[in-house]
């Protein structure tokens, strides 16, 4: 990392902290801090979990309603992982209570906020902007075709950069449960993409 990028970081991390200081003693405006520094984070994950842009803005709502609640009890360590931990109950939660299909919409999922599909790069051209679109809407396709609990994991730990301690306190399972549920999770999505092209095929590998 170079200087100017490191003192940035140092800079957030320290900015993050008085937020959360003033957060936990009820100051409003320190909790907004935080809100307006996750709410991009939150709401894509939920919106990639839930696959429909009405239950993300209300798992979203929730999530920052109930971490305003819960602020103070926040004892130290990762502030995303411990909001994350409650994005994922909220997505839970409107789950069993909507019993709804994920990834009504992959178009939605892909043009608001769900994958970096990137604006259009003239160095790689028309064709090249087109197989990374394609490729974007496959994986978001594949994460639909994953089991709830795998395709969680999958967006803390590959999307959102949670280690797999990070990602076991968010969704209360145990370690070794998180590594065996990622890994065949990955190994699902691989086979997936494979199949379509997007992945060089391993059709003598088997799980």
């Amino acid at each position: 990392m170079r200087l100017g990028g490191l003192l940035h970081a140092v800079d957030s991390s320290a900015a993050e902290a008085r937020a959360l200081e003033a957060a936990r003693r009820g100051d409003v405006a320190g909790f907004n801090q935080l809100v307006l520094a996750y709410q991009t984070v939150v709401y894509s994950v939920a919106l990639r979990m839930l696959g429909n842009t009405d239950d993300a803005a209300d798992a979203t709502q929730e999530t920052f309603v109930s971490a305003f609640r819960a602020i103070r009890d926040f004892r130290g360590g990762s502030f995303k992982a411990w909001l994350l931990r409650i994005a994922a109950n909220a997505c839970y939660d409107i789950l069993r209570r909507r019993q709804r299909r994920p990834a009504s919409s992959l178009d939605a999922l892909i043009d608001e906020a769900g994958l970096d599909v990137g604006e259009p790069d003239e160095d790689r051209g028309p064709e090249g902007t087109a197989l990374s679109s394609e490729t974007a809407r496959a994986i978001q396709a594949g994460l639909a075709t994953l089991p709830e609990d795998q395709r969680m994991l999958v967006l803390l730990c590959d999307v959102q950069g949670l280690s797999y301690e990070e990602a076991a306190d968010a969704t209360g399972a145990a370690l070794g449960t998180v590594k065996s549920r990622l890994s065949r999770a990955r190994a699902r999505l691989r086979d997936y993409l494979g199949e379509r092209g997007e992945l060089p095929s391993d059709s003598g590998r088997h799980h």
